[in-house]
């Protein structure tokens, strides 16, 4: 396949191998393209490979009996996923799809076991990317406990901001904001709601929308956690 070294080492969980485990990981993966909306996990299916994001962005999405989506999270440029049911043996807990044409490295379950156990700095990598995910989870359960609309909103653009965001002087810029259905799917409100809220932010000078540019203020990003306040 045409995949080299260069390209393996900017993904994040793989930076910094040794180019021999590098050049045994090439021989055991393959490379698949999915477009914009197309599922690449279906949710309760049988894990049987891990993914790796070489370009593009995918959501991890749980579906409702009555279709309603929630976005557990977005995935980028050297996110992996899919490990959880390789690991357990257990069926995929979520379903995750292409936000955007988006190409992929796949790692069957024996080969991905096998170079684990050749590569155990593999499984420490993994290891660590599962408790951070499980600590924004933690976050994210907390936030819709017991924050009000206003601060899940703030707290899933400071999330992004963190994740995807370009420092501007003492602002953050987002390029590729996530539409209002998008966030409202993240943080368990309804479209109408996210876009008040954000009209809201924007005429208090917390946040400024551009295209599809979203521009995040000092003061917004400095905020107390449950969100700036908003003045009439």
């Amino acid at each position: 396949m045409d995949l080299d070294r260069e390209i393996i080492k900017q993904v994040s969980v793989l930076s910094n191998f040794e180019d021999e485990a590098l050049d045994r990981l090439i021989q055991l993966v393959d490379e698949r393209e999915f477009a914009r909306d197309e599922v690449i996990l279906q949710q309760d299916e049988p894990g049987d490979a891990l993914y790796v994001i070489l370009s593009g962005r995918v959501k991890v999405v749980l579906y409702g009996e009555d279709g309603k989506e929630v976005i557990l999270s977005t995935l980028r440029e050297g996110d992996f996923f899919g490990e959880m049911a390789l690991i357990d043996g257990g069926p995929r807990s979520a379903s995750v799809v292409a936000l955007e044409e988006s190409k992929l490295i796949r790692l069957l379950r024996q080969s991905f076991m096998d170079f684990l156990r050749e590569t155990p700095e593999m499984a420490l990598r993994i290891l660590e990317t599962m408790s951070q995910r499980l600590r924004m989870a933690d976050g994210k359960i907390g936030s819709l406990a017991l924050m009000d609309v206003y601060g899940r909103v703030a707290r899933a653009l400071r999330e992004i901001a963190t994740q995807e965001g370009i420092q501007a002087g003492s602002n953050v810029v987002v390029e590729k904001r996530p539409t209002h259905a998008e966030l409202a799917a993240m943080i368990g409100t309804s479209r109408e709601t996210v876009s008040r809220v954000l009209g809201d932010f924007v005429r208090s000078s917390f946040v400024t929308l551009d295209g599809k540019r979203i521009i995040l203020h000092n003061e917004f990003l400095t905020a107390e956690a449950g969100g700036p306040p908003v003045t009439d």
